[in-house]
């Protein structure tokens, strides 16, 4: 940003899920502040996120959190240019917890509200720490409710070009893992254990949506790790938990690599990211990082801490709102089934 241009300051708030997070972001891509107050302890109790749990958790940890945000940054509210929410998509009653508290405080300090969309948030992520990224380029967004193949136009743009059928990668990983004995979260105890094991050991299916190349569907795979595991209990043949994650994990980073170089290709864009929960997972990040070498594309990825959910990719994405001059009203409410693209 120009020296000449005064700075834009904003304190987002995101609380989509079983995440409590606020931060302070300035000019879009410097983090002041980013604080996240996690529940998954509460939720591995329960074996995945039980929505009203996490509702009243976040009424809990909010005004904790966003004072927090502040204090580290060093500065106060009305140091802020606007106050930033996911408003969708997520669980409803977590979404209205952000939802209400980033209005309340933007209503209090006569600060303009911008109501971010959740995935955008995500894309955003890669803009942090990526500082010559601009677009267009094409992202990968995979997370436990997402699996999204998009094409960022410019700031605030987006086409979609591929989307899941059915379950998203993320939610795919935490069924399999409950299913082999792994518990909650999936994502990170597969990748674990999958270092153990050989991805090449079982023949889990790779799908492919007819109608359009791009389009993802996770639930066959998933059915066919528990068909192996019941044939094997029948059998009395020994399960190897690390054998069937590798093998699982190796199916769904084939297709999500194949379809992000096909994407590539097919619109001739040199750049390509990820995001989303899965985008920390190494081994998809070392497959796509290969791939995109050997096709002579720039991959740009986050690091883990903004590829969770996180309210610095909320200010991020909030920014390049704010430039563009859009502000919501009083009347913002929280959309859970909120797609991308859609104001």
């Amino acid at each position: 940003m120009e020296s000449s241009q005064k700075d834009v300051v904003i304190l987002a708030v995101e609380s989509s899920c079983d995440e409590t997070a606020a931060a302070v972001v300035r000019n879009g891509r410097e983090v002041l502040s980013n604080i996240i107050s996690s529940q998954i302890e509460l939720h591995t109790l329960y074996g995945g996120v039980v929505p009203e749990l996490a509702s009243r958790k976040h009424i809990e940890k909010i005004n904790q959190v966003m004072a927090e945000a502040l204090t580290k940054a060093g500065m106060n509210l009305a140091d802020m240019d606007a106050i930033a929410v996911t408003y969708g998509p997520g669980l409803v009653g977590a979404l209205l917890v952000g939802v209400a508290e980033a209005k309340a405080v933007a209503y209090a300090a006569r600060k303009p509200l911008i109501g971010v969309h959740h995935i955008e948030g995500h894309i955003s992520a890669n803009y942090i720490e990526n500082t010559e990224l601009e677009p267009p380029f094409l992202c990968m967004v995979v997370s436990g409710g997402h699996t999204h193949l998009v094409k960022v136009e410019d700031y605030g743009i987006y086409t979609i070009i591929g989307r899941t059928r059915d379950d998203a990668a993320g939610e795919a990983f935490d069924k399999v893992a409950r299913a082999i004995g792994l518990g909650y979260p999936g994502g990170p105890k597969i990748e674990k254990i999958s270092k153990e094991g050989n991805p090449d050991a079982i023949a889990f299916p790779r799908a492919k949506v007819a109608e359009n190349p791009y389009d993802f569907s996770f639930s066959g795979v998933k059915s066919a790790v528990l068909n192996y595991i019941n044939g094997c209990r029948m059998k009395n043949i020994p399960l190897i938990q690390a054998d069937i994650a590798a093998s699982f994990q190796k199916a769904v980073t084939d297709v999500l690599i194949e379809h992000a170089m096909m994407a590539a290709k097919e619109f001739q864009i040199d750049k390509f990211a990820i995001a989303g929960g899965v985008a920390s997972n190494q081994t998809l990040r070392k497959g796509m990082q290969e791939a995109c070498e050997k096709s002579g594309v720039k991959f740009y990825h986050p690091s883990p801490i903004f590829c969770t959910d996180n309210a610095a990719m909320i200010g991020t994405a909030a920014y390049y709102e704010f430039l563009a001059g859009r502000r919501d009203g009083w009347d913002l409410n929280a959309v859970p089934n909120l797609r991308l693209g859609e104001r």
